[in-house]
């Protein structure tokens, strides 16, 4: 059975209220196992580059600013399909 992978991202307002461990457990709860997780702290080369989609935006400038105002947690989680990929 195939194996779905996502990419999750904990915001910097959630790591600075310390809310990572219940998070994790509603991943889990939901049938996702951890795969890989890290904290980084992006820059601002980083930010833009991943949000790049919204630049010109009016809300963009401050989407990069809220990024690379604190540590995020990037994690990969990955859990077995439950149907076919193609119906």
């Amino acid at each position: 059975m195939a194996i779905e992978r996502t990419f999750s991202i904990i915001k910097p307002n959630a790591v600075a209220k310390n809310v990572i461990g219940s998070i994790f457990s509603r991943f889990e709860a939901a049938g996702f196992k951890i795969v890989g997780t890290k904290m980084l702290h992006l820059t601002v080369e980083q930010a833009r580059g991943f949000y790049a989609e919204h630049e010109g935006r009016p809300f963009f400038d401050g989407l990069v600013e809220f990024m690379t105002s604190g540590p995020i947690v990037v994690s990969v989680l990955g859990r077995r399909k439950c149907g076919t990929a193609s119906p």
